[in-house]
């Protein structure tokens, strides 16, 4: 990506008819940007929610915006393996091949809660939900035209520690402490994805992405007062940015034709706050060798999910 490409916006988005989108979160904020423009763009998009009555209204936006628009609606919660995989296995029944999925959706700073499988819900919700529903369409994947795999990180991977002898915060816990545990999982797992994917020789590409400071529900929504009130209500009207342009980084990891598997993907802005879509760095502990492997290790272990590669 030269500088000349750095002013790159969602006009630029090839003709994506034919091909088939996963976007995970996708009835709010960046994951309603993104389906917004995949199918303004010609791409066939699932839906994949928690919430359906949601999704469908976000369906119905879209389609009012962008008539003719080919979207599907299917139910998700990625804090529950069970879910992940009844999804998994319907979305493999009606699609022999998908394009792209786009790990978007997840929670940010709620009070220490465990999902159905008692894992800490940031943990569970923003990495293994899609640590499992990758490697369970890792197959269909591959069978896509210019396959790849978006995960969406976020500026807090930089903060952020694995704490594999506490992982899920029984004995400490602090709601941004494991955003950002969560968050560096995330980006760890992209790059580790990219590392095994290039040894397999699969056709896959793992892309990632941040969206900078966007205004998003994820901080308003937080049942946390004190994360409710400073990057909602004071920081985000100061520094953030719309969803529309949040968004631009993961529809340029998910869409642009010369895209670079192990490509991060953020804003060009002072602190890679705002702006259009650039290479920017990974945190040392998100590309580190050990913290790959234990970090996937761990994954299998609690999804039972073990990737199809080599």
């Amino acid at each position: 990506m030269t500088h000349a490409t750095e002013q790159w916006n969602a006009d630029r988005i090839p003709d994506l008819t034919g091909r088939i989108f996963v976007v995970t979160g996708a009835n709010s904020g960046l994951g309603l940007a993104t389906t917004r423009e995949l199918a303004r763009h010609g791409g066939h998009v699932v839906l994949a929610v928690r919430d359906e009555g949601k999704g469908s209204a976000a369906a119905q936006r879209i389609t009012a915006q962008v008539p003719g628009a080919r979207l599907d609606v299917r139910r998700v919660d990625l804090a529950d393996l069970d879910s992940v995989r009844d999804f998994a296995g319907a979305l493999r029944a009606e699609h022999p091949r998908l394009d792209v999925l786009v790990n978007n959706a997840g929670v940010m700073a709620p009070p220490r809660t465990l999902s159905a499988q008692g894992h800490e819900l940031q943990f569970a919700a923003n990495h293994l939900g899609h640590f499992a529903l990758t490697g369970l369409l890792l197959d269909r994947l591959a069978a896509g035209r210019d396959p790849r795999v978006v995960t969406v990180s976020s500026l807090q991977h930089r903060k952020g520690r694995i704490d594999f002898d506490d992982i899920h915060g029984s004995r400490r816990y602090s709601p941004m402490g494991h955003y950002n545990q969560a968050k560096l999982a995330n980006t760890v797992f992209g790059h580790e994805l990219h590392q095994r994917l290039t040894a397999a020789g699969s056709p896959v590409r793992s892309v990632l992405a941040h969206p900078g400071y966007t205004a998003t529900n994820l901080q308003n929504d937080t049942p946390v007062a004190l994360v409710r009130w400073v990057f909602g209500r004071i920081l985000g009207p100061l520094v953030a940015q719309a969803p529309e342009v949040g968004a631009l980084p993961q529809l340029y990891a998910a869409t642009a034709p010369h895209v670079e598997g192990g490509a991060f993907l953020g804003p060009d802005g002072p602190g890679e706050l705002r702006g259009a879509p650039r290479p920017v760095g990974y945190a040392p502990a998100a590309t580190d060798p050990e913290t790959g492997r234990r970090l996937w290790e761990l994954s299998e272990r609690l999804t039972e999910v073990r990737y199809a590669l080599g």
